[in-house]
């Protein structure tokens, strides 16, 4: 699998010290990795993020207040009047496409059935 036992201690009264669950703490969760998805795909506005991810608006709100605060995406304001701003992704944001990609391709092959076309 790739991951060195060694270099993670465990213990038998604690759970076992893994980066994987730290980062699943900040980007593990469906809406937050359908933020960077549609990041990735050059999707910046809130609206469309929106639209795209189906998320409920408030649900959204919050997680990319949580993404900001983690450092993967930054917001900035393209207009005062009103108020409004777009989100790009950071260097550690780009740093999860390849993650993202290879989540694509795996559930291509593993769970999302072949779509057909109807004549």
């Amino acid at each position: 699998m790739g991951v060195s036992p060694e270099s993670e201690s465990t213990s038998r009264t604690a759970p076992r010290v893994c980066s994987i669950a730290d980062a699943l703490d900040v980007v593990g969760e469906r809406w937050s990795l359908l933020v960077v998805r549609e990041l990735g795909f050059e999707v910046h506005r809130f609206k469309d993020i929106q639209i795209n991810t189906g998320a409920p608006r408030e649900t959204l709100a919050l997680r990319l207040r949580k993404l900001e605060d983690a450092g993967v995406i930054e917001r900035r304001r393209y207009s005062e009047r009103p108020p409004r701003d777009e989100y790009l992704l950071t260097d550690a944001g780009r740093a999860l496409l390849p993650v993202l990609r290879a989540l694509r391709e795996w559930g291509e092959r593993h769970v999302t059935p072949p779509r057909t076309l109807d004549a």
